[in-house]
């Protein structure tokens, strides 16, 4: 399977003073305010770093979703959190944080696949920061 999807950013002014907005074909974002506030303050508005978080644990939850139907499992409810870490200049790091509730599934199984899914998630593949993995399931 081949597809594309777009995304765009508009930006004007200094890097300081200046917005940007960054829209979605899906529209899911549309002109969402960016800038120097929201990236390296408290502002109001959205940033890379966030953006990159959540494609990041959608993709890397769908991966899992597959995998764990793949073994004949099916989640009842997958939480993950990706923490993305910027230093001088850098993505570095994204951790990715992980409960699940998987019916039948044990521990050590669930760490398994979820390892799995970290590596082969595209979005994972893409990243080159270290990428680590807390998972576990409810109790």
């Amino acid at each position: 399977m081949k597809f594309s999807r777009k995304a765009s950013a508009n930006w004007k002014g200094q890097i300081k003073a200046g917005m940007g907005t960054i829209s979605t074909e899906s529209k899911v974002l549309d002109a969402s305010k960016y800038g120097f506030a929201t990236r390296f303050e408290d502002g109001k508005g959205t940033n890379p770093e966030e953006l990159i978080g959540a494609a990041h644990a959608g993709c890397f939850t769908m991966q899992l979703t597959a995998f764990l139907g793949e073994e004949g499992y099916t989640a009842e409810d997958l939480k993950t959190d990706a923490n993305v870490t910027f230093e001088d200049g850098t993505i570095t790091k994204i951790d990715l944080t992980l409960v699940g509730k998987v019916p039948e599934c044990d521990a050590e199984t669930f760490k398994k696949i979820a390892t799995k899914a970290k590596e082969n998630c595209p979005v994972s593949k893409l990243l080159n920061a270290e990428i680590s993995l807390d998972a576990s399931l409810e109790e």
